[in-house]
Order: C-alpha cells, then structure tokens, then sequence
C-alpha cells in the first residue's frame, strides 16, 4: 500500500475525522469542562511567516525567562530547561507503555501555556509528517527553515564512535545519516542545552547536535505506516504502532521515526529522556497528538475512553528486553508533572475539546 494510494487514504481518513482547515477562533472554554471556541492548531507551513516568528520568539523568551522550577530540577537555568527536567525526571513512567500519549498530551498543553507568557499569540503548531516522509523532501521541510523554522542539521561526522565525544548514542543503527554536529545555523544556532544526555538531572551543558536521517524517515513515518496506524480498532493496537516494535531500524515507527529521523545517532531529539532539550521536540509531539485525536475521532463515541496498555516502561507488548511485571492502565490512571502541576488522570485529557482541555487540529 504505497505511492499515490496511501495518499488518498490519508486524505480520506483526515476529511472523515474532521480535521480538514478550520477557521481561527477567539480560544477558551466558556467553564471548566465546556469547550466552545477551541483553539485550532495549525501545521507549521500554514502559519504566515509573521505567525512563525512570534512562535520562535516566544520559545526563544522561554529559554530567557529564569527557571521556575529550580527547587525540582537544580540544573535548570530557564523555563525552558524546566520542561526538559521534567522529561527526564519522569521519563522512565511515560514511555513504551499505555499512559505515553496521555502524559505528552498534557505536556504539550502545558508548554503551550507558558508560550503565551512570552507573548505566544497563536495555538501549539504541529510537525504534519506526511508531507515529509520522503528521502527527497524530509530536509527540505519548511520546519526547519533556518529563518522562518526552528533551524536545521548539524554538519556530517562520519565517525561519531569516540566515548569522549559521544558519550551517550542511541541504540539504533540509524541508516543513511546526514549530521552529527552542533546546529550552527537558523535561530537556535549554538544553542546549549543544560541537561542530557540521558537520564541524568545534572548540570551538563552542551551544544545542541542534530543528526538527520531521511531514510528513516521514509520508512519509519511512511504512507504504509501512517495508514496501518490509523487502521488499528483499539487503542492497544493504535498505541503499539505509534510507539514502535522495537529499537532495530527495522522496527522502529511513528514516534521512533520523528525522533530518530531528526536526532540520529547522538542528536538530543534522539534521547528518550532528554529530547526536549531540542525545540523541535515540541513539534514532534503535537504532531503524534494529532493523530491520536485523528484517530479518536474516526470512532469518538467507542475511542473517547478507550486507553489501555501496561503502566510500566518496556512491559508487555513493549517487552523489547525479557518480561517486565505490569498492570493495566485505565482511564483513571494517574499522571504526574513535577513542577508544573497539580497530578491529572487520562480521563482528564482523552477529549482535547473537553475536560480540561479546548483546542482542536486543523
């Protein structure tokens, strides 16, 4: 199922969960739990060059405003580095299982807040894949503009073996890498992200490295991909395609791939805990929540309260190195943001135009 056909599906699939162009409304709930004018969340090459700029700039303020949540994550510096505290405090409890979508979902809406504190005047732009998914087009991506985007690849070093230098590298076998150094251009060119790589909250400062990959990005986030995820009738099914099969480059899907295809073998967008170090990160996961909510949507009455999966990293069906002891989730699983806020369930957040949440994708 490739080629022009897997373009229509898509197209049919996006018409049927009524996520085609929407008009911009005033956002905001009337009252806690109704939603009556969502905020539209638009894909990055929609917004006008005026509408990227005053997102880049926001971000931009995040990583000027000083930290907010220095008493949980000591090595922050800025509000921005408090978000990648965040993901690498609470990384091991929310990823290869059931409450992954739900926990970023969350995030995403919280890192939306704190942009409009920095004068933000739009809602979270979102990373639409499909336009991307070729060897050909991937770096050419209006997303990583380096005026009018978040900037692009880092130089190519062949040889990135040296423990001294890379210290910490992904387990993939990324085929067909075009990068490895520091992101020298665009506007977040010599960045340095504080913490990372890997799970420790330290104080680790270092240059912001981006390792692109088009050709997994052609096979990981592929037309096949994208429809054989959307074709899954439960969300145990939809969860295990949008999170992967495995670490082999073979395996690797939705979310593997968006990470992947831009971090490489030692980029932060690459590490599981740390990525948000990366701006891009942001964009990759509004990304992913737009295709939950396109896929709740294909069947809201039955998907707006199906969840499932183990609530334990690397349980069963993530079960990628031996047996792991777990529990299944329910919607009334609790969700944990150190820092940021008050704990929430899933149930909290499985409607993005309603409970705590009013916004919608375009």
């Amino acid at each position: 199922m490739h080629g022009p056909f897997s373009a229509i599906l898509i197209s049919g699939l996006l018409l049927f969960a009524g996520l085609g162009p929407a008009a911009a409304a005033p956002p905001g709930p009337a009252k806690p739990g109704r939603c009556v004018r969502p905020a539209v969340r638009r894909e990055w090459r929609n917004l006008s060059q005026k509408e990227r700029l005053n997102y880049v700039d926001a971000v931009k303020c995040l990583m000027s405003t000083p930290s907010k949540s220095n008493d949980f994550y000591p090595a922050a510096k800025s509000r921005f580095d408090d978000f990648q505290g965040m993901h690498i405090k609470v990384g091991h409890a929310m990823h290869f299982n059931g409450q992954f979508l739900p926990w970023h979902r969350w995030m995403m809406h919280l890192y939306e807040t704190e942009l409009k504190t920095c004068g933000f005047k739009g809602a979270l732009p979102y990373w639409g894949i499909e336009h991307d998914n070729t060897i050909e087009n991937f770096a050419k991506s209006p997303v990583f503009d380096d005026v009018y985007g978040l900037g692009g690849n880092g130089a190519f070093i062949e040889d990135v073996s040296s423990p001294i230098e890379f210290p910490i590298k992904t387990p993939t076998e990324i085929p067909g890498r075009t990068g490895g150094g520091c992101v020298t251009t665009g506007p977040f060119a010599n960045l340095t992200v504080s913490m990372g790589l890997g799970d420790s909250l330290e104080f680790q400062p270092h240059c912001l490295r981006r390792d692109f990959s088009p050709t997994l990005a052609s096979t990981s986030m592929s037309h096949e991909v994208i429809s054989k995820t959307l074709a899954n009738s439960n969300f145990w099914g939809f969860s295990r395609w949008i999170q992967g099969f495995g670490f082999d480059a073979e395996n690797l899907t939705i979310h593997g791939g968006m990470h992947l295809s831009i971090g490489g073998q030692v980029g932060e967008a690459a590490d599981v805990y740390s990525s948000p170090g990366d701006p891009l990160f942001y964009f990759i996961h509004s990304g992913l929540d737009r295709i939950w909510d396109m896929w709740q949507r294909m069947d809201w009455p039955k998907r707006k309260c199906d969840v499932a999966g183990p609530d334990t990293m690397f349980a069963y069906p993530f079960d990628f190195f031996g047996d792991v002891e777990y529990k299944n989730i329910t919607i009334d699983h609790v969700l944990e943001y150190p820092g940021f806020s008050e704990p929430i369930t899933i149930r909290d957040v499985m409607d993005t135009a309603g409970g705590k949440l009013c916004y919608k994708y375009e």
